[in-house]
C-alpha cells in the first residue's frame, strides 16, 4: 500500500489541476479549430442547384397535323422527364445499384460496411459503396479524381442534393446523366441505340439489360458480347426478383424473352429532320416571338407548325436529284430554294433552303435571300394595278421600240408587233408593253401595288425597271410565294409563317399565331390575273410548269448576268400556284461572276423544277379548279362586243336615214295641203284682210358628218375583220333593213357624196356608192355597205381603213425619274435588258 500511495496518490496530490483543466480546454479549442478548418477546407464550393441546368430537353416541332416531326437539342446528351421512364426501368436500375435507394439520405453507411467486409473477403474491391445519389454527383459536379478530398466533397454534395430534390427528380437525372456505352449517353439515347425504341417502349428484359451495362458498358456491349451481357441483365433480374421488383412469373418471362438488337443501329428518327424547315421555324421563334436559342435548345418546347411532311418529304426529293438542276458555268454548285404555301392561310407547307450539306442555321435561301425576280415582277407592279384601273384582258398595249427619258427598253431579239392584247403581252413576258403600262397608270400606281403584296421597296426603286423587276435589294421565295397568294385567295394577302403556337416543357403556351387578312386587289381583278397567268402555263413562257389534268397558273422570271460581254443569266425564277397551293422557285449562284453564271433561261430551270415538287406534293391530292374564264372566253366576248357594237352602230344610222326621209316627205305635204285649205276658207268667207306671213317651208335640218372614228369604233364597225392586215380591195357587205313600211317611189334627191363616206350597195332609197380616201385617221377605199341617204364629208374614213404605221405612235411622256441606272434584266425568252 505505501508503495502505491508512493507511487500515485502523493504525486496526485501535488498536481495543479487548474493548470491541466485549462491546457485540456485549450487543446479541445485548437482541436475544434482544426476540425472546423478542415472541414471548412473540404466544403465543397458547387451549387447542386445546377443539376438541374443539365437536364436539357429537347424542342419537338410538330406538323400540322400536331404529329411529332422532328427534334432539336444543343447537348450530347438527350433527357427524357423522369415521370415519362417507367417504373420497371427505374427499378431495374436500383436493385442492382443501389437498393436501399428509397431508404437512406444519400450515403448509405449499411453498403459502406457491407461493401468493406465483402471487399476484405475477396481480398480486392468486387462491391463499391456509393449511392446512386453519390454517383450523380460525381458524374456531373466532380470529376473523377480518387483523392480524400474528392471523397470528402461527394459526401457532402449527395447530402445537399438528398435535401434539395425528390427521390424520383435524383433517379431521373441520374438515369438521363450515366453512360451506357457505344456512345449512348442517358437512357433515353441508349434505348435507341440498342434497341431501336424509345424508352416508354422498352420491355423488362430489356431494361434489365441496360441496367446490367452501368457496371462495366464496354466489357458489357452487347454488339460484342451477346453473351456476357445476356448473363448480366439475368443478374439484374434476379435482383429485381429478390427485392421485390417483379414476381416470378415476370422474371421467368423475360429472362426467356429473345433480345432483339438495333444491328442497323438506327437512331432517333426524327433527330435532325427538315432542316431547313426547323432553321426557318427557330428565326421565327426568335425574330416574331422573342425567343432566346439557347433556351429553344434545351427546355424542351414543343412548337406546333405549318409543315405538310409528305409536301415536304417531296421537296426534299427533288433537291436530291441533280439531274434537274441546270448546269451552270464554274466548279460550284448551283444552289435554290423553295417555298410551298398554303394560300388561304399563309402556312408554309414545305421548304428547302439550298443543295448540299447543311448548316445549323445557315444561309437560308427559302426565306433569307435577296435576288431580283425578274419578270415574276409584272404582275404585281403593272398588269395588277392596271387591271384594276380600268384596263381589259384584251385591251391592246404598244409594242413598239421606244425612249422612255433615256430607259429603252427592248423585247426578245428586238422584235415588235405594233399593237399586242394585254393577255398577249403576259404570256410572251414582253418587256416594252409592261413599261409602256407602267408609264401609262404611272410609277406610283406600281409602287404603291407591289407594296400591297407585301414586298417592301425603297425611293431608289421608283423608276420604270420596276416593271421588269429592277429592285435595289431583291425578294425571296417566300416573299414571292406569299405575294402571289393574293390571286389565288380572291385578292387577299395572309402573312407567310411557319409557326402555329409554342408550348414550353410544361404546357403552358407561350406564343400563338394570329391570323390577319391583308385585301391588295378586288376579287375580279384576281380572277382576271389568274386567267392571264393560267394562260402563261397553258401557252406561254411558263409551259414547262405545267402538269396534265390540274390547273395551275404562274409566271416566269430571269435577270440578266450583269457583266459586259457575257451572254448569261443570274437568277431563274418561277412563281405559280393551283387553287389550293402557292410555290415559288429560285435557281442560281449564291455568287454570281465571270466564272459563275446560268447558261439558260426560267422555261428550262426554275419551271421544271417547280413541276417536279408539285408532282410528288399533290400526287394524291384531288384536283380542283380556279372556275375563272379562259383567254379565249374573254376573246370570243370582245368579240361578240365588237359585232354588237357594229350592229347598232349599223341600226343608229339606217334609223336616222329614214327618219330624215320621213321627215322631208312628211313636210312637204303638210304646206301644199295647208294651202289648199286656206285658199278654199278665203273664197268662202270674207274676214277682215289680215296681214300673214306663212313661215317659208322647214328645210332639212342640216348635220355635221360625225367626227373621225377611233380605232376601237373601226374594230367595233367590223369585228369579224382580222386584225392588223388592213381592210383591202371593194367587197360589200349586204346591209339588214330595219323593221319600216316601205317608203315612196321617189323623193327629194339628196346632195352628192363627198368623199370619205361607208361605202354601199344602195338598197336603201337613194342612189349611188360614197367612196373615198377620206381624211380621217385611216385610210381605205370604203369597204362597209351605206345606207345611200347619209351625205359624206372628206372626214368620215372609210371602211375601217388602215392602222397608223408602227413607229408613228408617240408615247406618254414618262414620269420624272431620278437619274440612275435602273437595274438589268432578262426576259424570260433570254432578253437581255440594261434598265
Amino acid at each position: 500500500m505505501n508503495v502505491i500511495r508512493h507511487l500515485f496518490l502523493i504525486p496526485l496530490q501535488k498536481v495543479n489541476w487548474l493548470r491541466i483543466l485549462l491546457f485540456a480546454v485549450l487543446g479541445a479549442v485548437v482541436l475544434a479549430l482544426f476540425a472546423a478548418g478542415l472541414v471548412y477546407s473540404f466544403k465543397p464550393k458547387e451549387d447542386v442547384s445546377m443539376l438541374a441546368g443539365t437536364m436539357y430537353e429537347p424542342t419537338v416541332i410538330y406538323s400540322v397535323d400536331g404529329k411529332a416531326a422532328s427534334k432539336i437539342t444543343a447537348n450530347k446528351v438527350e433527357t427524357v422527364p423522369d415521370k415519362d421512364i417507367p417504373d420497371y426501368v427505374k427499378n431495374a436500375v436500383v436493385a442492382i445499384e443501389d437498393h436501399r435507394f428509397y431508404e437512406h439520405n444519400g450515403v448509405d453507411y449499411q453498403g459502406i460496411f457491407r461493401a468493406a467486409a465483402a471487399n476484405i473477403k475477396a481480398g480486392g474491391v468486387v462491391e463499391g459503396g456509393s449511392t446512386i445519389t453519390q454517383q450523380l454527383t460525381k458524374n456531373t459536379l466532380l470529376t473523377s479524381d480518387r483523392t480524400f478530398k474528392r471523397k470528402f466533397k461527394e459526401y457532402f454534395l449527395a447530402k445537399e442534393i438528398e435535401k434539395k430534390y425528390s427521390k424520383d427528380e435524383i433517379l431521373g437525372m441520374y438515369l438521363n446523366q450515366i453512360y451506357f456505352g457505344h456512345g449512348a449517353w442517358g437512357i433515353k439515347s441508349a434505348a435507341q441505340t440498342y434497341f431501336g425504341k424509345d424508352v416508354g417502349s422498352l420491355t423488362v428484359s430489356e431494361a434489365a439489360l441496360l441496367a446490367g451495362l452501368v457496371k462495366a458498358p464496354s466489357q458489357l456491349d452487347p454488339f460484342i458480347h451477346k453473351e456476357r451481357s445476356a448473363a448480366r441483365r439475368d443478374v439484374v433480374l434476379s435482383e429485381m426478383k429478390k427485392y421485390d421488383f417483379i414476381n416470378t412469373q415476370e422474371y421467368n418471362h423475360a429472362r426467356n424473352e429473345k433480345l432483339t438488337l438495333n444491328v442497323k443501329n438506327v437512331q432517333d428518327p426524327l433527330k435532325g429532320k427538315y432542316p431547313y424547315f426547323v432553321d426557318a421555324v427557330l428565326d421565327e421563334a426568335i425574330q416574331k416571338y422573342h425567343l432566346d436559342q439557347d433556351k429553344l435548345l434545351t427546355e424542351g418546347y414543343h412548337i406546333y407548325t405549318t409543315l405538310d411532311e409528305n409536301m415536304q418529304k417531296a421537296a426534299e426529293k427533288v433537291y436530291q436529284d441533280e439531274s434537274l438542276f441546270p448546269e451552270g458555268k464554274g466548279s460550284d454548285m448551283v444552289q435554290s430554294g423553295a417555298v410551298l404555301l398554303n394560300p388561304k392561310t399563309g402556312g408554309i407547307n414545305a421548304l428547302v433552303g439550298g443543295r448540299g450539306e447543311h448548316t445549323f442555321r445557315g444561309y437560308n435561301r427559302a426565306t433569307q435571300l435577296k435576288a431580283q425576280p425578274g419578270s415574276s415582277m409584272k404582275p404585281l407592279a403593272v398588269y395588277t394595278p392596271a387591271l384594276q384601273n380600268g384596263y381589259g384582258v384584251t385591251d391592246e398595249l404598244t409594242d413598239e421600240k421606244m425612249d422612255f427619258g433615256g430607259y429603252e427598253p427592248s423585247n426578245f431579239n428586238d422584235q415588235y408587233q405594233g399593237k399586242v392584247p394585254l393577255y398577249e403581252a403576259v404570256m410572251k413576258s414582253l418587256n416594252v408593253p409592261a413599261v409602256w403600262l407602267l408609264n401609262e397608270i404611272g410609277i406610283d400606281k406600281g409602287m404603291e401595288s407591289v407594296k400591297k403584296f407585301g414586298i417592301p421597296l425603297t425611293n431608289e426603286d421608283r423608276t420604270l425597271g420596276l416593271a421588269l423587276g429592277g429592285l435595289n435589294e431583291g425578294v425571296s421565295p417566300k416573299q414571292m410565294a406569299e405575294a402571289y397568294s393574293v390571286f389565288p385567295n380572291q385578292g387577299y394577302r395572309v402573312e407567310a409563317h411557319t409557326i402555329l403556337k409554342i408550348t414550353d416543357a410544361s404546357g403552358k403556351e407561350v406564343a400563338a399565331w394570329k391570323s390577319k387578312k391583308i385585301e391588295v386587289t378586288n376579287k375580279a381583278t384576281a380572277k382576271k390575273m389568274t386567267s392571264i397567268l393560267k394562260g402563261v402555263v397553258d401557252d406561254g413562257t411558263g409551259k414547262a410548269a405545267g402538269i396534265a389534268g390540274r390547273e395551275i397558273a404562274g409566271k416566269t422570271g430571269s435577270t440578266q448576268l450583269p457583266i459586259e460581254g457575257i451572254d448569261g443569266v443570274k437568277d431563274q425564277w418561277f412563281v405559280g400556284y393551283t387553287p389550293n397551293l402557292v410555290g415559288a422557285v429560285w435557281v442560281g449562284y449564291d455568287k454570281t461572276d465571270k466564272n459563275h453564271y446560268l447558261t439558260t433561261t426560267s422555261s428550262e430551270g426554275a419551271a421544271p423544277l417547280f413541276k417536279q415538287i408539285l408532282l410528288g406534293s399533290l400526287k394524291d391530292a384531288n384536283t380542283s379548279s380556279f372556275h375563272v374564264k379562259s383567254i379565249e372566253e374573254y376573246k370570243k366576248e370582245e368579240k361578240q362586243k365588237a359585232r354588237e357594237e357594229y350592229w347598232n352602230k349599223k341600226k343608229d344610222r339606217i334609223k336616222k336615214g329614214w327618219n330624215k326621209f320621213i321627215d322631208k316627205f312628211s313636210g312637204s305635204q303638210t304646206e301644199k295641203e295647208k294651202g289648199q285649205e286656206e285658199v278654199k276658207a278665203d273664197s268662202q268667207t270674207a274676214p277682215e284682210p289680215k296681214d300673214r306671213h306663212p313661215a317659208p317651208p322647214k328645210q332639212p335640218d342640216e348635220k355635221a358628218d360625225p367626227a373621225p372614228s377611233t380605232n376601237k369604233e373601226k374594230a367595233a364597225e367590223n369585228p369579224d375583220e382580222k386584225k392588223p392586215e388592213p381592210a383591202a380591195g371593194s367587197g360589200q357587205e349586204k346591209e339588214t333593213k330595219p323593221d319600216k313600211p316601205e317608203p315612196p317611189a321617189t323623193k327629194p334627191a339628196d346632195p352628192p357624196a363627198q368623199g370619205g363616206g361607208d361605202g354601199g350597195t344602195g338598197t336603201e332609197p337613194g342612189s349611188g356608192e360614197g367612196s373615198g380616201t377620206g381624211t380621217g385617221a385611216d385610210t381605205g377605199t370604203g369597204t362597209q355597205p351605206g345606207t345611200g341617204t347619209q351625205p359624206g364629208t372628206g372626214t368620215q374614213p372609210g371602211g375601217t381603213g388602215n392602222p397608223p404605221a408602227a413607229g408613228n405612235t408617240k408615247p406618254k411622256q414618262p414620269q420624272e425619274i431620278p437619274e440612275k441606272r435602273m437595274g438589268t434584266v432578262v426576259t424570260d425568252e433570254g432578253d437581255v435588258q440594261e434598265n
